[in-house]
């Protein structure tokens, strides 16, 4: 398997391959030239798009930008010591794939109560769209069990549609992934591919009725502007969905704010869906149409094996018919610790304080507990509720501990239905989707 990048620095993007080191940063690609001329010209074409993302880089208009050679590291970065980053995101997010971009957090830097815009993971299955015009954006609803398709204007569902608010935690069904034997195929995401913020937007289920559902729904399918890895804009990325009654649900949105701002343009701008609670796949981004379907919704990564498990439980490695694979829908009870970071430090005269967050899917966490002798006694975790349905729920807890040495502290949920976490990786599944082993971190105590 194909191991996948993890970019240390523009610097390193530029000594690997500099033609390539501006096709991923800033969108410049070699032109084709003829053998006489490809020592004569290094020009790059550099769409308006990349060239945004080149001058917000730099901090400024890039004057005579046509005529840069190609794989030439600006001189304002020559000397610096700026590690590289995706635009709008920490520089600390773990790059595991740059084409198409996904990133996850450190658990450290989910430390906050609501995942601040830059610390949220990047899970993109296609390219961000170029030239966003919000102005002229619209959402088409159209479908089978449609009774009137229309089309909305951004500032449309804004005015026409009450607004509401909800903390919501959005899970890629893939987290954890590189923790399977044998492994299995995609990102190989360890625990940062998580986040909850707070989505404003109108309830899916207003403009919908708006509409009309016709009684034979069962099934929605999204569509978003995100452009094909081909560059084919016929070709569609990624077109999934829920059943109907999971999209009525109250907390079920069209967004286009997160934590009071504009969404991160990595993730969605200027419009997405957000399910609480389901894998994050079916939240579709630069959402432009949603189709009231009367079958279960047969878009890309709908059918085959994508964002699938075994319907029964299988042997590690064993090969699954589609036929013996059901959809994921609610993610299962997970938890994290985002404070202290692994490897901290503490004197036996003193307590550790750790937290971190706990979620459910469609249900609640019921208890937290943790653990320092590798799960052979638990001890409990003050707990808080959540905000509103689908918000993840902040625990913490003050640890004592017998004697110096090396410790882990293991952190465990549970949900509103009696479900706990495993210790270690739970059933295995040929895609490696959900995973909810406890998390852990090492601790060493000293005198």
């Amino acid at each position: 398997m194909k191991k996948k990048k993890n970019f240390k620095g523009i610097h390193e993007l530029y000594a690997q391959d500099p033609v390539k080191a501006d096709e991923l940063l800033w969108g410049r690609k070699q032109k084709q030239l003829t053998p006489k001329d490809k020592f004569l010209s290094r020009r790059g074409f550099i769409s308006k798009a990349a060239l945004s993302t080149m001058a917000a880089f730099l901090g400024g208009k890039i004057v005579f930008a046509e005529n840069m050679p190609i794989g030439l590291i600006p001189a304002a970065l020559a000397n610096s010591k700026k590690p590289f980053e995706i635009p709008g995101k920490d520089p600390e997010l773990v790059v595991l794939n740059d084409r198409p971009w996904n990133a996850e957090a450190p658990p450290h830097l989910l430390d906050d109560k609501l995942t601040p815009g830059d610390k949220f993971f990047v899970r993109n299955n296609g390219l961000v769209p170029e030239n966003i015009d919000v102005a002229n954006w619209t959402l088409t609803i159209d479908g089978e069990s449609v009774k009137e398709s229309k089309t909305f204007t951004l500032q449309e569902l804004k005015s026409k549609f009450k607004q509401y608010t909800y903390e919501l935690t959005l899970e890629c069904g893939g987290n954890g992934r590189s923790e399977y034997n044998p492994p299995a195929k995609g990102n190989q995401w360890t625990t940062g591919a998580v986040g909850c913020a707070s989505f404003t937007g109108v309830r899916l289920k207003d403009v919908l009725e708006d509409c009309g559902i016709k009684d034979d729904a069962v099934y929605i399918g999204y569509y978003g502007k995100d452009v094909h890895l081909s560059g084919d804009p016929k070709k569609v990325v990624i077109s999934r969905g829920v059943p109907m009654w999971k999209a009525l649900q109250e907390e079920s949105l069209i967004a286009w704010s997160m934590n009071g701002e504009d969404l991160p343009v990595m993730n969605g701008y200027p419009l997405r869906l957000v399910f609480g609670g389901w894998p994050a796949s079916t939240s579709g981004k630069w959402l432009s149409k949603i189709s009231i379907r009367n079958i279960v919704h047969d878009g890309p990564k709908m059918t085959g094996m994508s964002y699938k498990v075994p319907c029964k439980t299988v042997a590690p490695g064993t090969e699954v018919a589609e036929e013996d694979m059901c959809i994921i829908e609610s993610m299962p009870v997970k938890s994290l610790i985002t404070y202290p970071r692994s490897g901290a430090m503490i004197s036996k005269s003193k307590k550790l304080s750790v937290r971190g967050h706990a979620w459910a899917g469609e249900n609640d966490v019921s208890e937290m507990h943790y653990s320092i002798d590798f799960g052979a006694t638990w001890k409990t975790c003050k707990l808080e509720k959540p905000n509103n349905k689908f918000a993840w729920q902040h625990w913490n807890a003050e640890i004592e501990f017998p004697e110096k040495g090396y410790y882990e502290v293991w952190a465990k949920a549970t949900d509103s239905e009696g479900k706990m976490q495993p210790m270690v990786v739970p059933g295995w599944n040929p895609r490696g989707y959900l995973n909810n082993a406890c998390h852990r971190i090492a601790v060493k105590v000293r005198d």
